[in-house]
């Protein structure tokens, strides 16, 4: 992958992923206190509405970032390996690792953000460091396993047909630029 590609695939996976969370951060929230054990109206109702968020907005621009260069990257290195009727399998394969890397920063991130959106009388700050007292370091990354399995998955079956559609939207737009 260029140098190029690269900033490329950093600045518009990024700037597209932190667009997506803080444009849908409140129907995020109220899905999370529809879940929550207390209740919906006992975990905030629609109050706080963006309690957790400046969880999401740190951790959501090096997410898709790591997401996208991941992708692009692994793509490069295999595409020019494989034959054309392989070009699924590498996208296939690609997504997954993205989506491995990408997990290492969302997981955290999601966990601190979720348990702000339950309990909207603590502040993100407070969430993370009743995480760290509480469980370790180990407790940001509750739920890796089955996240990485749930994105993976749907970047899996969705990554060979609109992964390849962005990806050459942003190379075109990349060579319009120059």
């Amino acid at each position: 992958m260029e140098r190029r590609e690269f900033i490329a695939s950093l600045v518009a996976g990024g700037c597209a992923g932190m667009c997506v969370d803080l444009t849908l951060f409140p129907l995020d929230t109220i899905k999370t206190r529809l879940q929550s054990q207390q209740g919906f109206y006992k975990a905030g109702g629609f109050r706080g509405i963006y309690a957790g968020v400046p969880s999401a907005a740190v951790g959501s621009f090096p997410n898709a970032a790591a997401f996208f260069v991941t992708y692009e990257s692994i793509k490069s290195l295999l595409g020019a390996a494989t034959a054309p009727p392989m070009a699924p399998v590498t996208h296939m394969l690609a997504a997954s690792l993205g989506e491995i890397v990408a997990c290492l920063i969302r997981v955290p991130t999601e966990v601190v953000k979720q348990r702000t959106q339950a309990c909207p009388s603590s502040n993100t700050y407070q969430v993370l460091l009743a995480t760290l007292r509480e469980e370790g370091f180990r407790g940001l990354y509750r739920g890796y396993g089955s996240t990485v399995l749930r994105e993976s998955g749907q970047k899996t079956i969705a990554g060979p047909h609109v992964l390849p559609i962005s990806a050459d939207g942003l190379a075109r737009n990349a060579e319009r630029q120059s």
